[in-house]
């Protein structure tokens, strides 16, 4: 099965939400793709408001599932236009130069219960790394919940450049938080 996710969120963010059975259509009021970081020690969230995935998965046969997921870097919002027109920039995300942050899954596999490990590379400013998100998919009538996070270093990915490389301001730690709710068809 393959849900095509024509509008909104991230993660890279991945983030990665699973469809279990029938197609789904994802419930945009209800979703959210968050980056929270911590500056000066004070957690301060991001909201990625664009992305776009393929996801196919059939719990019968996880290990045959499939994610990719491409977020709009220039989507990334903190809730006030000087704030985003900064971390858009050079220095930060350079969304003109790198306009997606990319997800594509490799490997699912069961992890107990509604719980799945999705192992896969996130690329961000052209910078990738392997690694593994954990998701939980619940189901309720005809509407299916994917939730997840997953705890990258900014500075691996060249998020926070020259003065921002410092990590005593801007921490390295980032947790890109996913909630994905979706209505089988």
């Amino acid at each position: 099965m393959k849900v095509k996710l024509n509008r909104w969120m991230l993660a890279t963010a991945a983030s990665l939400a699973l469809a279990a059975g029938a197609h789904a259509q994802v419930d945009v009021s209800k979703s959210t793709v968050i980056a929270t970081s911590k500056q000066m020690n004070v957690p301060t969230d991001g909201k990625f408001n664009k992305f776009t995935a393929q996801i196919a998965f059939d719990p019968a046969k996880p290990t045959a599932g499939t994610a990719s997921i491409t977020i709009d870097i220039g989507s990334y919002d903190l809730g006030d236009d000087e704030y985003n027109k900064q971390v858009r920039g050079a220095e930060w995300f350079d969304a003109a130069k790198y306009p997606t942050a990319t997800f594509v899954s490799s490997a699912i596999a069961p992890a107990g219960g509604n719980k799945y490990n999705v192992t896969g590379k996130i690329t961000i400013k052209g910078k990738s790394q392997t690694l593994t998100v954990p998701v939980t998919v619940t189901q309720q009538g005809a509407t299916e919940t994917f939730d997840g996070s997953l705890p990258i270093k900014r500075t691996q990915f060249d998020v926070g450049t020259g003065e921002w490389k410092d990590t005593s301001i801007v921490a390295d730690d980032v947790v890109i938080k996913f909630h994905i709710v979706a209505a089988k068809k």
